[in-house]
């Protein structure tokens, strides 16, 4: 039953933390930090993007239950070949981080510019009952790579 359980969840792109910076010190617990990450587009090779994000420190950052802020940033860019999918579908997640215990989630969406021919990955953070409209984009041009 498990094993058709993970049939059905989307294929999605991990993150590999490739360093921090703190950003409040706190006493008990971990600090205040802006996170780095990087991922691969999981649908198109060629694309790896790198997203800055805030993480939340102290007993409750520590322990897991802390609600980390919606702030992010993202910058995407072809770092090979870029082999498009026959399909691509506009707002398809390519990466999402939980951001607090339950109701919180950082997600990349991406979008596809057919008429200029570029790729547009957005990173916004969505709650259950009430989101925030802070955003971030990147656009990344389909160019021949040699």
């Amino acid at each position: 039953l498990i094993f058709f359980v993970f049939l059905f969840i989307p294929r999605l792109s991990s993150g590999e933390e490739i360093g921090f910076v703190d950003t409040a010190f706190k006493m008990l617990g971990p600090n205040h930090k802006i996170v780095i990450e990087a991922f691969d587009d999981p649908d198109i090779p060629g694309i790896t993007c790198h997203l800055s994000r805030s993480k939340t420190g102290g007993l409750r950052g520590g322990l897991g239950v802390a609600e980390d802020k919606a702030d992010a940033a993202i910058a995407c860019r072809q770092i090979g070949q870029i082999k498009l999918p026959k399909e691509i579908k506009n707002g398809e997640k390519v990466f999402t981080k939980k951001t607090s215990l339950l109701f919180k989630t950082m997600q990349v969406v991406r979008f596809l510019d057919k008429r200029r021919n570029v790729l547009i990955y957005l990173v916004y953070s969505d709650k259950i009952i009430d989101g925030s409209p802070k955003n971030s984009i990147s656009t990344v041009p389909i160019l021949n790579w040699k």
